[in-house]
């Protein structure tokens, strides 16, 4: 089969539940990620794939040993491999790139396929919304921020992410709308500037297509604790699609 199409998912949040409901979903994931390698000529991680990941110099966090054996595989296969980090997983250097051949990107990129331009950003603070948590993004990527975190013991600063992570998310729970406009006005404002075909975001947990003009479309891919959605681009067309 021709390796022809290119796949699209995120905040897959691995490490966010206890490890018998963890272990499912990484299982589920890695299932999707096996069902795909026969066409898939690229596959980008959008952000937050695991509910938090620091990487120290001499110490790998405990888990999520499947998915990084399925990826090592696929890319021996020839599977070009990319990650755009999230804002939970922002902590990355070079090691999923020496190890896996996961190629990990900090900033959006763009990427040319089929005569097509796709924009592809974790998503999280674009827009003219939430000053507070741009001023804070920008401290926690900081080089001293990585520094000071990294003089804790490993034992002791996991389990105060993961509490800051889960404190986080029971803050934006509930009943909300979710609501993509700050995304979507910040890809009408690019737009303007530089045309794009194919917005791909992550960060809303909510799979959904938009249209930005007559030309481009907005994409999310949704998330994989409740949606278990993701895009696939072949042919010049963009799809979301939904793993049972």
């Amino acid at each position: 089969m021709k390796k022809d199409k290119i796949y699209f998912a995120s905040d897959f949040h691995l490490g966010n539940t206890n490890l018998k409901e963890s272990h499912l979903r990484e299982k589920k994931i890695v299932a999707w990620l096996d069902s795909i390698k026969t066409d898939a000529k690229s596959i980008y991680l959008v952000g937050d794939i695991f509910d938090f990941w620091f990487e120290y110099s001499k110490v790998v966090p405990k888990g999520f040993t499947r998915l990084f054996g399925k990826l090592a595989e696929l890319y021996d296969e020839g599977i070009d491999l990319n990650l755009i980090v999230g804002n939970h997983d922002m902590w990355t250097k070079k090691y999923f790139d020496q190890e896996i051949g996961l190629k990990t990107y900090t900033d959006r990129i763009i990427i040319e396929e089929s005569n097509k331009k796709i924009l592809v950003c974790h998503g999280d603070g674009l827009g003219n919304k939430n000053y507070r948590y741009k001023f804070l993004k920008q401290i926690f990527r900081s080089s001293i921020c990585r520094w000071l975190f990294s003089r804790i013991h490993p034992n002791l600063g996991i389990s105060l992410a993961h509490l800051w992570s889960k404190a986080s998310r029971n803050k934006n729970s509930g009943d909300q709308i979710i609501n993509h406009d700050h995304l979507l006005n910040y890809c009408i404002g690019l737009q303007k500037k530089q045309p794009i075909d194919f917005y791909v975001f992550g960060h809303m947990h909510s799979p959904i297509e938009i249209d930005i003009d007559k030309n481009s479309k907005y994409f999310n891919t949704g998330d994989w604790i409740t949606n278990f959605s993701y895009l696939i681009f072949h042919e010049g067309k963009m799809e979301i699609k939904k793993w049972c």
